[in-house]
């Protein structure tokens, strides 16, 4: 008669397993807290002690580390000499091991949680028969997932035991855990004593793509195993239209990061992971008009992010332009009738609440990884920032924030032009400020606007140019981190050209 042992936390599904089981002629092992479940559920079940002779001790920490467990588990079948032992020891073969482990993910999340508490949540005895059982697949069935439990009797109840190649599936699976469970554990401890010289990660993937940046590169979408994050795309629900691609993926996740910036009513339209729109408004219609107006040719084709649900009239206003994503805490039933018409259009719910939580950011180079907390911070741009005679006006000061904020997620060199909270310019990485301040503010210009303009710039003025370059566009206010062995060059320069200029103290490249 097969026999399999079963120590289970997670009980979902267990009491109909094991009476499968038993219906198919196997006995059943048991421990603790699974025991008694099984015997309440009218399970007949063999106690873990009668089995190895020996009682659990230590409050359950030692019930299955025993060599009648183990030989049980571990002995190959076709080895006369494994046999022998077995034999010899009075120890009986286990055909199955059905077990998952201690809740340790569940209870470091708990808030409070003391180390004492999480060493107690730390299985032993459970991930020792998981790898007992998986080293041994050629003839043992490993379990440590409710959703594996149909599939086994289904198999065993056809052919009398799984199929090897299950076995070996089930065996990877088991190896896979443990190891998720070890890496946990670690994390946690090595966070306790303070060490850093290892990192380990956990991803759990998403979906595979279509190809990665270009269409000769293979590429995959994961997802951080049991983080749950405000403004991500790893969490997100699509409600309509193609799979996202890998670059799709890139630039969402950028529009996301400018958006978590505002909390007033707030739209962006992005491209290759620089925003080429960005307004305010008094509420989602109004900032999509203005952020739309700022740069009618290179929203299309673009992604659009709003940080309030999208109402019937702004999906209209949105339908004519050609958009490859449209992103919202929330779709109103209005505005899904009208944007579900374009079949390609793809529709994003995403988690738009506001978290203090420190986020990690990961960035492979070739052969490492650099990991930094992800840039959420910003300064607000107050009136004693200001460095120059001219002060800025209340309104001009509104505006610096603005530009302010979205600086920050512009590729550097970044500089952008602002007035009336929407961006008017955008420039972006080039290899000299001076550079992306032309760009920035020719774009300004473009778009009517001579007077009033303010600048913000991700990093600090090496030279009085881009001062003198601003005179020249109209621009009356600056916001920059200062910083400079030349800042005074600058700010000279702004007295004698008349224009206000405030330094943070606080810069935000984004390479």
């Amino acid at each position: 008669m097969k026999r399999a042992l079963i120590s289970v936390s997670d009980k979902t599904g267990i009491v109909e397993f094991a009476k499968g089981l038993r219906a198919l002629g196997w006995e059943v092992i048991a421990t603790g807290g699974t025991m008694k479940l099984l015997l309440d559920s009218g399970v007949e079940v063999i106690n873990i002690s009668d089995v190895t002779g020996f009682p659990e001790i230590c409050d359950g920490r030692v019930k299955t580390l025993h060599p009648k467990v183990h030989g049980g588990l571990l002995a190959r079948r076709d080895d006369p000499s494994h046999r022998a032992a077995l034999e010899e020891n009075g120890i009986e073969w286990i055909d199955m091991v059905c077990v998952n482990l201690y809740p340790f993910r569940q209870t470091i999340a708990k808030e409070g949680v003391t180390i004492e508490e999480a060493i107690e949540n730390i299985d032993i005895g459970g991930p020792s028969m998981l790898r007992s059982a998986a080293k041994n697949w050629a003839d043992v069935t490993v379990l440590c997932d409710p959703a594996d439990y149909a599939r086994v009797l289904e198999e065993i109840g056809r052919g009398g035991d799984t199929q090897k190649q299950t076995r070996l599936e089930l065996s990877a699976k088991a190896y896979t855990h443990t190891a998720q469970y070890d890496a946990m554990i670690a994390t946690y401890m090595r966070r306790q004593a303070g060490l850093n010289e290892k990192l380990f990660l956990e991803f759990d993937r998403v979906q595979p793509l279509r190809y990665g940046e270009n269409p000769h590169q293979s590429a995959d979408f994961y997802r951080e195993t049991g983080v749950t994050l405000p403004f991500s795309l790893a969490t997100a629900r699509q409600l309509h239209g193609k799979e996202l691609s890998y670059n799709n993926i890139q630039d969402a996740n950028a529009a996301l990061q400018i958006v978590r910036e505002f909390d007033e009513p707030f739209c962006v339209g992005l491209k290759h992971m620089n925003p080429c729109g960005a307004a305010t408004g008094r509420d989602v219609v109004e900032a999509w008009t203005k952020a739309y107006e700022a740069d009618k040719v290179s929203i299309f084709g673009g992604i659009v992010a709003v940080n309030r649900p999208l109402t019937r009239e702004a999906a209209e206003l949105m339908k004519p332009i050609f958009l490859e994503i449209i992103m919202a805490p929330k779709f109103e039933e209005g505005a899904l009738e009208v944007l579900t018409k374009k079949k390609n259009l793809r529709l994003v719910e995403v988690d738009m609440t506001h978290s203090d939580a420190v986020q990690r950011q990961y960035v492979s180079v070739t052969g490492g990884l650099l990991v930094q907390n992800l840039d959420t911070t910003t300064k607000r741009v107050e009136a004693g920032m200001c460095v120059t005679a001219k002060r800025p006006t209340d309104a001009e000061l509104a505006d610096l924030n603005f530009g302010w904020r979205i600086v920050k997620h512009v590729k550097s060199n970044a500089i952008v032009a602002v007035k009336e909270g929407r961006t008017l310019g955008v420039g972006a990485g080039q290899m000299n400020r001076i550079g992306s301040a032309e760009i920035a503010l020719k774009q300004a210009r473009a778009a009517g606007f001579a007077e009033g303009v303010v600048l913000a710039s991700d990093g600090f003025f090496p030279f009085d140019d881009c001062v003198t370059l601003a005179a020249e566009y109209g621009v009356t206010a600056i916001v920059q981190p200062g910083g400079s062995v030349r800042d005074e060059d600058s700010i000279r320069k702004a007295d004698e050209l008349g224009i206000a200029m405030s330094f943070t103290g606080e810069r935000h490249f984004k390479h």
